[in-house]
């Protein structure tokens, strides 16, 4: 009923009886709407299925989630079936909406935390001039140009008094760049590592500051206007209390527990429980000195470092039931409070577009500006201006706060949700098309070790997952025949899946002069490649990089690290452990093989419960390469060749061939030609040494060369082929019994035999501009490899 209070102002009251939160069922006569537990569960169902509903059928059109989870909400609210169908009015009456705000509150709460606990504040100290730039010029040019023109519209247009109270506030939403909200824009669209994704989010944590920074001189400017001392003086020494006891005793506390965390063991139980108490507990001081819950609890994240062991056990511990459950409830909420029936008077429609159009335009003037000045592509620029309009749960969070405060009508609050969603649902499309990271990856020369001349210093690219990589990789470098005129550049990259973080993170690692009492894994890792270095000096030339992303764009930075340092060959290394458990390792594979600018190997190791393989001076080790021809065979065996120049190597050449006038595999003329004079070569050279072996093996169906592939993983230290094979009778049926292997079909029989060799599986450079053919080679190219075959 509505009701005056005794100031004379219009609220809104719902009066209730009191029951019980559960009900006791029809049969006793019971409605169960009328108790909040199955009010509560009904609604949290409906919201659920409505919105993973709309979802399916909105992702085909390559809508973000946050479009969907709104939508939802308005379907179920007031706007659609709430005001069509009399059962979905039933289903969110208003006495139960106190539930569902609150819950939604709560989420909002940790949520907020988990973003603070995976923000790097350092990242503003080690932003470039560029996402520094991109950051200030992307909030201070939009806040400057709406600004004037609400300012305009407010002098020379009679503005509705609703509108003109709302309008400061919407051009201070507008103007933000939430670096939560771009962090999950660009996650969604699997960038989030790519060269755009990292200045994307560099810029936005400084236009988060930038946000900061005036917030808290607005806020101070309103304190000044309060006339109180006391209110003043209070409100400072709180939130400064607050502060000190969040930096100097529970920070401290958090840190201590990370030193008292093994790297290797979980965090106790109980410090995770003093960790959410102490979460419950800032909030609810945040709501006592008045800088609400979510401010709070946002500081108290950034104070916790991000990454394991606390870090990623907080996330680990809130981050699913945060995402899946209380998420969608805080947007579909934000949804259901929007009737767009109360939009009614188009004039206040068109004055607070043309604010949010000014607000776009603003945003990616300032975005983009720098960007054009410093020479990056026209669509990249464009499509970084873009991300930078990205809208999602802040704006929401302070849409719902002045709503709340009842700063803004429900015409306005209907019509900047509006705003929100069409904003969000025409970015994500346009940069999905406008930008492709893949496309930087492609070559303007050849980078293969066929194409390589003699004395060219080998540039490799060695990923490690593990420690257990470490070994296998060194020894594969140790026969790779280094010398002082042919040396090897090599670059190491651990990989490392990204946890507790909201952004990914590719940076060179340091060297000390001393390795810690307790170093990192990493630290482990790039020290043993330091000692390879050390032990062959001359030879080898060691840099270390790190790169922290999630598996599904891990590739991003292999190829992004391989294109920078100009790579000839990437190694991955592959357990068989991982062939059937993980799939992230496979489409890292995968991916790697379709995007990387120059060849890629696939070191699959047997030996990871075993000892090393040591390479001594009178040791031999045993290499062979399966040739059934085409380009990546070629691509084996050059690599092969070089390292037949070591002393310790023993190469053998196992060239599988068919009875006419059945091929072994298919190809082109051109490639047969090819094939025959790199096996021409070959031959002449084992008549100079006893260490290469050339031999022919005969085989007539798939069976065959499943046999010989398993006996020779028994009898070598190293076995090397290709990855792609031509269409061919015996290639097919290959193929059948290898559907789902990236490896190829040869290199997924070798990886799932049984023995105790190393295998490598290589594929040649298959991106390089201008080349449609992997057999087609340029005139200059022609000639390299002819002198490549008259030298060696």
């Amino acid at each position: 009923m509505d009701e005056r209070d005794h100031e004379g102002s219009d609220r809104s009251y719902v009066c209730y009886n009191l029951d019980p939160i559960s009900s006791r069922g029809l049969p006793f006569g019971d409605s169960p709407l009328g108790y909040s537990l199955p009010s509560f569960l009904l609604q949290f169902s409906l919201i659920s299925m409505v919105t993973r509903l709309v979802q399916l059928i909105l992702r085909p059109m390559g809508q973000p989630l946050i479009v969907a989870q709104i939508l939802g909400g308005v379907l179920l609210g007031p706007s659609v079936l709430g005001r069509m169908m009399p059962f979905f009015a039933k289903a969110f009456p208003k006495k139960s909406r106190l539930v569902l705000d609150t819950i939604s509150v709560f989420g909002l709460m940790l949520l907020v935390f988990l973003i603070g606990v995976k923000t790097d504040l350092s990242t503003v100290v080690k932003s470039g001039r560029k996402a520094l730039v991109v950051g200030i010029l992307g909030f201070f040019v939009p806040l400057g140009l709406t600004g004037l023109v609400a300012f305009l519209l407010n002098e020379f247009l009679s503005l509705d008094h609703d509108v003109a109270r709302a309008l400061p506030h919407v051009v201070f939403i507008l103007s933000m760049t939430a670096f939560p909200v771009v962090t999950c824009f660009l996650d969604e669209l699997k960038i989030l590592n790519s060269e755009i994704g990292r200045l994307a989010s560099s810029s936005s944590i400084v236009c988060d500051v930038c946000l900061w920074f005036v917030t808290c001189i607005d806020f101070m400017a309103e304190l000044a206007k309060t006339n109180s001392l006391k209110v003043i003086i209070g409100s400072f020494v709180s939130a400064g209390l607050f502060i000190i006891i969040v930096v100097l005793v529970i920070r401290p506390a958090a840190l201590w527990v990370i030193h008292h965390t093994p790297e290797s063991r979980p965090v106790k139980e109980t410090y995770i429980f003093l960790a959410l108490v102490t979460v419950m507990a800032c909030g609810l001081a945040g709501e006592v000195i008045g800088i609400h819950a979510t401010t709070a609890s946002f500081v108290l994240g950034l104070i916790v470092p991000d990454g394991p062991p606390l870090g990623a056990a907080l996330v680990e511990t809130l981050d699913c039931f945060v995402s899946l459950m209380l998420l969608p409830l805080f947007f579909a909420v934000s949804g259901l409070n929007v009737d767009i029936f109360h939009i009614q008077n188009l004039k206040n429609v068109g004055v607070l577009q043309l604010v949010v159009l000014v607000a776009f335009i603003g945003k990616l003037m300032g975005s983009m500006l720098p960007l054009i000045v410093c020479r990056m592509p026209f669509r990249d620029a464009l499509s970084l201006g873009l991300i930078m309009n990205s809208k999602g749960i802040v704006e929401l969070a302070l849409l719902n706060e002045i709503k709340n405060h009842k700063i803004v009508t429900e015409e306005v609050y209907a019509i900047m949700i509006v705003s929100v969603v069409a904003t969000t649902g025409l970015i994500s499309p346009i940069v999905k098309f406008l930008y492709d990271p893949a496309k930087r990856f492609v070559a303007y020369k050849r980078r293969t070790l066929l194409h390589s001349r003699r004395n060219d210093e080998l540039r490799i690219l060695a990923c490690i997952h593990q420690e257990e990589d470490v070994h296998s990789i060194i020894s594969l470098l140790q026969v790779s025949n280094t010398t002082r005129d042919s040396s090897i550049n090599l670059v190491v990259l651990h990989l490392v899946k990204l946890t507790a973080r909201a952004s990914s993170l590719l940076i060179a690692h340091r060297q000390l002069d001393e390795l810690p009492r307790n170093p990192t894994q990493s630290e482990r890792i790039f020290n043993a490649f330091k000692t390879l270095e050390q032990h062959y000096p001359g030879f080898f030339r060691v840099h270390c990089y790190k790169g922290i992303s999630p598996f599904m764009t891990m590739h991003n930075d292999v190829c992004t690290l391989a294109q920078e340092k100009r790579t000839t060959l990437i190694i991955l290394p592959f357990r068989k452990q991982w062939m059937q458990s993980s799939r992230a390792y496979r489409h890292l594979n995968k991916c790697v093989f379709d995007q990387a600018p120059c060849s890629v190997g696939i070191l699959i190791d047997h030996r990871i419960l075993k000892s090393p393989y040591v390479i001594t001076e009178h040791s031999a080790f045993r290499v062979v390469v399966l040739f059934f021809g085409g380009v990546d065979d070629r691509e084996a065996l050059a690599y092969a060749q070089r390292m037949s120049d070591h002393t310790c190597v023993r190469l053998t050449v196992l060239r599988f061939t068919t009875p006419s006038p059945t091929e072994i595999v298919g190809g082109t003329e051109r490639g047969k030609i090819l094939d025959a004079d790199i096996l021409s070569d070959f031959k002449l050279r084992t008549q100079h040494t006893e260490d290469i072996t050339y031999r022919e093996k005969m085989v007539t169906r798939g069976m065959d060369v499943i046999m010989v592939a398993r006996s020779v993983v028994n009898a070598y230290n190293l076995v090397m082929v290709g990855r792609r094979h031509g269409d061919s009778p015996i290639m097919l049926q290959l193929a059948k019994w290898n559907e789902r292997g990236e490896l190829g079909a040869i290199g997924e029989i070798l990886a799932s035999s049984e023995g105790e060799a190393s295998i490598l599986v290589v594929q040649q450079q298959t991106r390089v501009w201008g080349l449609r053919d992997t057999e087609e080679s340029t005139h200059l190219e022609e000639l390299s490899y002819r002198l490549y075959c008259y030298l060696f």
